[in-house]
């Protein structure tokens, strides 16, 4: 008689133990595939890119704006978007998320987004350049 109450918890915990992992599996898997994710990295692999392939003085231009719609989706500062510090560029698109990537050039950045005439912003980010 105790063998069938032990295998009917053991059955019990086996599918309770299967729902948790099902259900993280689809919220990591809904959040990959919102696309944030992968533009946040690329972005900031891109403004490494860009920062390491840049000399002192020069400023530099890049065109944000799906990332500026994004943010404005959700009701996340676009001027919080990129940071630079120490050499590690941060995009961010919600508050839990972002995504860090290294640069290796010897320099300072600065990144600040370009305001528009209405107090708003117009979807560029402006870097510049300076010798450390």
């Amino acid at each position: 008689m105790k063998k069938k109450g032990e295998v009917l918890i053991e059955n019990v915990v086996f599918i309770i133990l299967n729902l948790i992992f099902l259900t993280i599996l689809i919220l990591f898997l809904l959040k990959q595939g919102t696309g944030v994710v992968l533009m946040e990295r690329a972005h900031a692999k891109q403004i490494s890119l860009l920062i390491d392939s840049a000399k002192p003085g020069m400023t530099l231009k890049v065109n944000l704006e799906k990332l500026y719609d994004i943010s404005k989706e959700k009701n996340f500062p676009f001027d919080e978007t990129i940071k630079i510090e120490n050499n590690i560029v941060t995009v961010k698109l919600d508050p839990e998320g972002g995504f860090s990537y290294h640069y290796f050039n010897d320099v300072i950045a600065n990144a600040y987004p370009e305001p528009d005439n209405e107090g708003g912003y117009t979807g560029m980010y402006i870097i510049k350049i300076l010798k450390k």
